[in-house]
């Protein structure tokens, strides 16, 4: 591939990253899952990608998120925390707040409306996003950060493109039969190798049997152990919801025959392509989110389904409309580049239906609009 070049610095710690992970597949009878490659591609500390040194959002990062679009968004999300508080205090606990425009975002907006909340965390994996984080967020006192999340909480989680992020597992069907799809070392770089799977991790497909050899697809256990996080921390408070923002399908649509090559992605530098062994921990790596199998651990969790709805009709519904309206058309050099923003975060071809919500609760109801909204049937 054709792809910007890193730095020297840079190619000497993706060096170092390659050569732990080398050490952890010989460690291993020389395999380890996708899984693992993924975790220590991403987050091992000091090395991987979230937890290295390089810009990861934004123009001169990997790839651009809704809150580096547009502040909108952020006022958007506020308002739906300002309508489900009603007259509750707003409690917030964000999971991977990425430059931390979002909580800035968020913060101001609910200040604005009278609403101020009275406590914002956030859990963040990342040293080098945290430490943009603090500074950006430096004159917010409500503003505290958590290594780990919370035994209890009561208010509304933030999760806008977590999920995408958490290692998955990968199977491919060989011969009537699936298979987990690890990595190897051999002839100095790194190789997908498979070997026979527990039955159990296909129970995500829907009919597996159906599907053709040959066929590539993720399975997500890390996800689903967050939603029972999630679960558990409601269940110790007095309830909440979580909102969760991220591209993906229900389980109809992510194991499609067609889609043979499962979903995962890479990005660097702008550029997305699927070769997860490119400049290991200079790259991000995804792979789209199951909405299905992430609401059947929220309700095994003792949580409910509020909503599943893709993230134009939750922007509008949220009430989206109404405030753009607060900026004069008349005002060009405002209006323009917001229409712009809007378009991005709305169109069917741009991240409008890609991008899913998917919300979660506990001992609350959504308000009128999002209920019209609810396309939980195609879960």
């Amino acid at each position: 591939m054709q792809l910007p070049e890193p730095t020297d610095d840079a190619l000497a710690a993706s060096r170092a990253l390659v050569s732990l992970i080398v050490k952890e597949i010989h460690a291993h009878d020389g395999w380890i899952s996708f899984a693992r490659f993924m975790e220590l591609a991403l987050y091992a500390d000091g090395l991987g990608y979230y937890a290295g040194g390089s810009v990861k959002l934004g123009k001169e990062g990997d790839f651009t998120t809704a809150p580096e679009i547009t502040p909108l968004f952020g006022t958007t999300l506020a308002k739906f925390a300002a309508d489900l508080a009603g007259d509750t205090p707003i409690r917030i606990l964000e999971f991977g707040a990425g430059s931390g425009k979002l909580a800035r975002d968020v913060i101001a907006a609910l200040d604005e409306f009278g609403q101020p909340a009275v406590d914002y965390a956030i859990v963040e994996l990342s040293s080098q996003l945290r430490g943009r984080q603090q500074s950006l967020l430096a004159n917010h006192s409500a503003v505290r950060w958590l290594d780990t999340p919370p035994l209890a909480f009561s208010g509304l989680v933030l999760c806008n493109e977590v999920l995408d992020a958490m290692p998955v597992q990968l199977v491919v069907k060989t011969a009537g039969n699936w298979r987990e799809r690890g990595v190897s070392w051999q002839d100095d770089t790194f190789i997908f190798s498979d070997r026979i799977c527990d039955p159990l991790i296909t129970l995500q497909i829907p009919d597996p049997d159906l599907l053709p050899d040959g066929y590539v697809t993720e399975v997500h256990p890390v996800q689903d152990a967050f939603i029972r996080t999630l679960g558990d921390m409601f269940k110790a408070g007095d309830g909440g919801a979580a909102l969760l923002l991220d591209y993906g399908f229900p389980a109809r649509e992510y194991y499609l025959a067609q889609r043979n090559q499962g979903t995962l992605m890479c990005h660097y530098r702008h550029h997305a392509h699927p070769d997860p062994f490119f400049y290991v921990g200079l790259q991000d790596i995804t792979a789209h989110v199951d909405f299905t199998a992430i609401a059947r651990a929220a309700i095994d969790s003792g949580l409910s389904v509020m909503g599943y709805m893709n993230q134009a009709a939750f922007l509008l519904s949220a009430g989206l409309p109404e405030l753009m309206q607060k900026i004069s058309p008349d005002d060009v050099a405002r209006w323009f580049p917001l229409t712009n923003a809007v378009q991005k975060l709305t169109s069917p071809a741009e991240m409008g239906e890609l991008f899913k919500v998917l919300i979660l609760g506990a001992g609350l109801t959504l308000p009128q609009p999002f209920a019209m909204q609810d396309r939980s049937y195609r879960l």
